[in-house]
């Protein structure tokens, strides 16, 4: 059926449909990893520290922590701070840009219209201040940012590309944008993503078929807040990584309430746990599984 729609997509190098046959996927991280190890929700820099020295305890390396509250909301010093946690760590430290639409000046994020706009900026004051805030956090140190709008994603690339912003500035892409198809990931990926994370209820075929399209890492949610559902796929994740390589596995967000949830030392020591827990499960029906070495970036 639809014969002639999936030819053309086919043509241009677009899966022709989902794909239901779940084929491994043969991509790998520049280190030879399938799968890298992410924990959002990490607000400030002494929920990052307690949660790196519980990590240690459980003998798991992380490749990335996400700090999704924003980067106005912390001070210079606390942004030098968790900079340099994540360089003593050897992991990608990503900070959220600030203002977005659950903080602009106007309520319709919170109607039931207005919830359709995600965290998307409203304005081009908007984008001027989120760039503003790149800046800040990259002339201190910081060089992994969550991006929540498409239009600010490329004007961000355009700066990198123009040398206005550093060149090895990483943009990840954040399941606000409501990415849930081939197409808007391979757009994406056009306009200057380094990883992109899709929506949280994301099935397995249609997973497999976001990473026929596109060749950066996928971001995955293993389990979320209450506030987007609160499921928890410890038990898909061997299946992710087989067709979605490479991946981040985006753990312990089931600690929290919301997606800016002000996590502290003891819910940090819960998203470790979380991680352990998902590492058992890839150990018990995934073994092979190639975990990319500590350090990788």
């Amino acid at each position: 059926m639809m014969k002639e729609t999936r030819s053309f997509l086919k043509s241009i190098g677009l899966p022709e449909g989902d794909l239901y046959t779940l084929p491994m996927s043969e991509k790998r991280f520049s280190d030879g990893g399938q799968y890298r190890f992410e924990v959002p929700g990490i607000q400030g820099p002494k929920v990052m520290e307690a949660l790196l020295e519980e990590m240690d305890k459980y003998g798991i390396w992380l490749h990335r922590v996400t700090q999704t509250k924003g980067i106005m909301s912390l001070t210079d010093n606390e942004i030098s701070e968790m900079v340099r946690l994540a360089h003593q760590a050897q992991l990608e430290l990503i900070l959220a840009i600030g203002p977005r639409a659950t903080t602009d000046t106007s309520a319709s994020v919170n109607t039931p219209e207005g919830v359709r706009m995600g965290y998307r900026l409203r304005g081009q004051e908007q984008i001027v201040r989120a760039i503003e805030d790149v800046k800040r956090a990259a002339s201190l140190g910081c060089r992994g940012f969550l991006v929540y709008d498409e239009g600010c994603l490329w004007i961000l690339n355009e700066m990198r590309k123009a040398g206005q912003i550093p060149a090895d500035c990483h943009f990840k892409v954040s399941a606000h944008t409501g990415l849930g198809n081939p197409c808007s990931a391979k757009l994406l990926e056009s306009i200057g993503a380094n990883s992109i994370n899709p929506v949280r209820d994301i099935q397995l075929q249609m997973l497999a078929a976001m990473r026929y399209a596109i060749d950066i890492p996928i971001d995955i949610h293993t389990e979320n807040p209450k506030s987007t559902g609160g499921f928890i796929r410890h038990y898909e994740v061997p299946d992710m990584i087989r067709i979605a390589a490479p991946i981040y596995l985006k753990t312990g967000g089931s600690v929290a309430q919301t997606h800016s949830w002000d996590s502290t030392t003891d819910d940090a020591k819960k998203r470790a746990k979380q991680v352990s827990l998902v590492k058992r499960v890839i150990d018990s029906y995934y073994n092979e599984a190639v975990q990319s070495p500590k350090g990788s970036l």
